[in-house]
């Protein structure tokens, strides 16, 4: 870690680098909630965000020592690993659903959803922030950056689901992303 004062949050991770169940136990009680609301959102599945939860913790008890507080905040990293583990997990799933569908076609029987029902997530201080950010951007801003990081799509495929050029999609993304830090950092 660097020579410059820790966060309270980085400190955390110090003490969880040294096997510290305590610590890990604080930094749980502060983002299990927002993570698992992430999870969910982008998964739609109480087990798979569940899930997808306990993976990120455990991923943080066995790596908490290769985090680097000058590349990024806690939260962010910790939301990035939420993101990332939520993307991985959902396209598994949608991998199984299709070969479910084509087992159950080949078979004629119907198909049901696999999906539960929406059920509301706890939307803590920090996603508020963001939703409130989000909502202040122009819709074709706020539209490309929902698709690519709730639903994973790439600018090609963004570009290819709406009709609009793949350089328009990026530029989109970047200057939503620039006015979301800007407005977040007025707020923190």
């Amino acid at each position: 870690m660097t020579g410059k004062k820790l966060s309270d949050e980085s400190l955390l991770l110090v003490q969880i680098a040294k096997n510290d169940q305590t610590a890990l136990a604080k930094l749980y009680d502060r983002y299990g909630r927002p993570s698992y609301a992430l999870a969910y959102k982008i998964l739609g599945s109480v087990e798979e965000a569940e899930e997808v939860v306990l993976d990120v913790f455990s991923q943080i008890w066995q790596k908490a020592a290769t985090y680097d507080p000058s590349r990024s905040r806690v939260d962010t990293w910790l939301f990035m690993l939420t993101r990332s583990r939520s993307l991985d997990r959902l396209r598994v799933v949608q991998r199984t659903v299709r070969a479910a569908q084509a087992c159950l076609e080949d078979a004629k029987i119907p198909f049901s959803s696999l999906r539960e029902p929406m059920e509301n997530a706890i939307i803590e201080e920090r996603s508020a922030k963001v939703k409130a950010a989000l909502e202040k951007l122009p819709a074709e801003q706020r539209s490309a950056i929902e698709l690519a990081y709730y639903k994973g799509l790439t600018c090609a495929a963004i570009g290819d689901k709406t009709g609009i050029p793949t350089g328009t999609i990026k530029t989109r993304i970047r200057l939503g992303i620039s006015k979301l830090r800007q407005a977040l950092s007025e707020e923190i």
